[in-house]
């Protein structure tokens, strides 16, 4: 389980005690802190002291969810961890729907947990907010010709062998339009992708991450991904 944070004092410590619940002995709860000035390291190191599940991995600097989330995969990796699973750390994703991306990974490569399909949901967000993370999502799947129905989702679980086989070194996205990049090279991998249906919600505690840069980086990368398609089938 790889958590990102930045500037989550306020979350960390309560997400961990309700993913106890949903994992067993052999699980780990990777923490990876972008060095937040709120002190957020400091209590993962305090977790980590109290609980042999909790791992922390400290990064020098704040770059983006992406290179947060590779460095975490590759420490997994590193570990032998059969299942990945990356979800926020802000209970915008319900821990309750950890077991079924947990059960679902029987069956598929990449599991996702999707707003947009049936089933699926958004609480708490503005119609301007909606509109923005509905109409993201539905760019990406025509542009790039993909038929998931969240490719900008968070709340993920990916089998060991599909982390080995992308080339991580090549994933460039470092915002938002990471979720969109990993999930398209998963596709063009050839592996197998299912959603299930969660509710997103309002984060519980804090400012949201996103920013304009964020949306501008997704409107670009985007077709770049179309476009080096095309260009290494010639």
């Amino acid at each position: 389980m790889i958590l990102p944070t930045y500037n989550e004092a306020d979350n960390v410590g309560p997400m961990v005690e309700a993913l106890g619940p949903k994992l067993d002995e052999r699980d780990r709860i990777l923490i990876v802190d972008d060095n937040s000035p709120d002190g957020t390291g400091r209590i993962a190191d305090r977790l980590a002291a109290g609980n042999s599940s909790v791992e922390v991995l400290h990064r020098p600097e704040k770059e983006g969810i992406g290179p947060a989330y590779l460095a975490g995969f590759r420490r997994a990796l590193e570990e032998d961890a059969g299942l990945i699973v990356q979800m926020d750390a802000d209970f915008s994703h319900d821990p309750a729907y950890l077991p079924r991306l947990l059960a679902a990974s029987e069956l598929a490569d990449l599991v996702i947990g999707s707003r947009y399909v049936p089933g699926g949901g958004i609480t708490e967000w503005g119609r301007t907010r909606r509109l923005l993370s509905r109409g993201g999502s539905l760019y990406a799947r025509k542009l790039l010709g993909v038929p998931v129905r969240d490719l900008t989702g968070g709340f993920k679980c990916f089998r060991r062998e599909v982390l080995e086989t992308i080339d991580l070194e090549r994933v460039a996205a470092s915002g938002y339009s990471f979720q969109v990049e990993m999930t398209y090279r998963v596709l063009e991998a050839g592996f197998e992708v299912i959603e299930v249906p969660i509710t997103f919600r309002e984060r519980r505690i804090g400012d949201s991450k996103m920013s304009t840069a964020i949306v501008a980086e997704a409107a670009w990368r985007v077709p770049a991904m179309r476009f080096a398609r095309r260009a290494s089938r010639g």
